[in-house]
């Protein structure tokens, strides 16, 4: 069925090639191209909450991607339901959606956000990491191609991943230091304007949160979704791993004077741990969040140009405090526990260490101890070498440590560390 919220401007792909001939529609290619990678796949094994590989049922970055997939594709369903301004040949496409879920977390290295953050430290001489970020390198450069021409997407998926819209050098020159966060790459800047249809962003938007707040209304929804699996989802396994227990929400909630009497969101929380029932909690909690959407039109610079643009996602302000409090409350008294602080810092000094050799090795000494030591693929040197700077060259490191996952790391660590790890079995990674 034609689909008349879409025109030519969203499905057109970078490399202005044509999709005519296939069956799918461009944003069940962009979806499918997707789930065929091995990014894709390599979310299976690193940290959503715990290590991956701690226990089988934990989540992962994949399984939560999935859940965050399911939940965007149920709002716009949903969205479909309520009906004007919507209508049978005229909504938001639950494939493009889905897509950008399954794809938000494509650029998360190792071990969380903890990974993140080290990286970020790492590449602060280089022009910064940040998750986000990597999710577009991939997407645009890396996917499919060994000619960085990536998987071509459509603007408008490119435009719905694209949370963050601030340069490296914007936050850096704005704060007066290398930015922590919420930034995309400085070589970026040509698909952002792209993504933008070449349309420069009005003066009441300056880099920064002002223009990180301008998404399109996919990405809205990809980033609600991404809000309801984290402040629901990552409160099963919590609860399940021992880390939130009664008595620590009852201390927290008295800490911060949040209520936690009866019919309260942490009430209900807890009534659910007595009763043995959470992922039922979660499952009724998971509807209602998706529930508590609407659409409500906008007027923008680029509302006349994509309906995309025209409307914007509007969130029961109540559940909104609700999903803030979760998520302050898995932050305070599960991320920042001791055991999983100290998970942290064994990621850290992991890639820590595999940096500090593969920095030196392949962008500011070229050897080690006057030895041409092989520590990486044969592709992926070779691409290394022939980078024009250091820069790039770190570029290329920083891609291949952010690739990894939580096992792949502490492999490589182990046979580039530990002495008695190692046999011919295990050259094959």
């Amino acid at each position: 069925m034609l689909n008349r919220f879409y025109g030519a401007f969203d499905t057109e792909r970078f490399s202005g090639k044509s999709d005519a001939g296939d069956f799918r529609t461009p944003f069940q290619i962009d979806r499918d191209r997707v789930l065929h990678t091995p990014a894709f796949r390599r979310l299976q094994n690193k940290t959503q909450v715990f290590w991956s590989g701690e226990y089988d049922f934990y989540r992962t970055r994949l399984t939560h991607s999935l859940e965050v997939a399911q939940i965007g594709r149920s709002i716009c369903h949903w969205l479909i339901s309520l009906g004007d301004p919507l209508a049978e040949d005229f909504f938001v496409d639950p494939d493009l959606v889905e897509a950008a879920c399954l794809s938000h977390d494509l650029g998360h290295p190792p071990f969380g956000h903890a990974g993140e953050r080290t990286l970020n430290h790492l590449m602060s001489g280089y022009g910064g990491f940040e998750g986000n970020a990597q999710t577009l390198r991939l997407l645009t450069e890396t996917i499919f191609s060994s000619r960085r021409t990536g998987m071509d997407p459509t603007r408008a998926f490119l435009d719905a991943v694209l949370k963050y819209k601030s340069l490296w050098t914007e936050r850096k020159s704005a704060a007066g230091k290398p930015p922590e966060h919420h930034f995309i790459y400085d070589f970026q800047n040509r698909y952002l304007e792209w993504a933008m249809g070449d349309n420069d962003f009005p003066a009441e938007l300056p880099p920064g949160d002002t223009r990180d707040s301008f998404k399109s209304i996919e990405c809205q929804i990809m980033d609600w979704a991404d809000d309801t699996a984290y402040s629901l989802n990552d409160l099963s396994d919590s609860v399940r791993a021992g880390f939130l227990r009664i008595e620590r929400i009852e201390a927290w909630a008295e800490k911060h004077g949040v209520d936690c009497g009866e019919g309260s969101p942490v009430g209900d929380l807890i009534k659910a741990i007595r009763k043995r029932n959470v992922d039922p909690f979660v499952g009724k909690r998971i509807g209602r969040y998706i529930k508590a959407t609407t659409l409500a039109t906008d007027v923008n610079f680029l509302s006349g140009s994509s309906n995309r643009y025209r409307y914007r996602l509007v969130v029961d302000p109540a559940v909104k405090e609700e999903s803030k409090i979760f998520k302050k409350l898995a932050f305070e008294v599960v991320f920042l526990s001791p055991q999983l602080k100290q998970l942290e810092h064994k990621g850290n000094h992991l890639l820590h260490s595999l940096w500090s050799v593969l920095e030196k090795r392949y962008v500011t000494d070229g050897s080690i101890d006057g030895q041409d030591f092989q520590l990486l693929p044969d592709d992926t040197s070779a691409e290394i070498a022939a980078a024009p700077t250091d820069e790039v060259k770190a570029r290329l490191v920083c891609d291949f440590l952010a690739g990894m996952t939580d096992g792949y790391a502490a492999r490589m660590y182990k046979r580039l560390f530990a002495a008695d790890f190692g046999s011919i079995s295990d050259l094959v990674g």
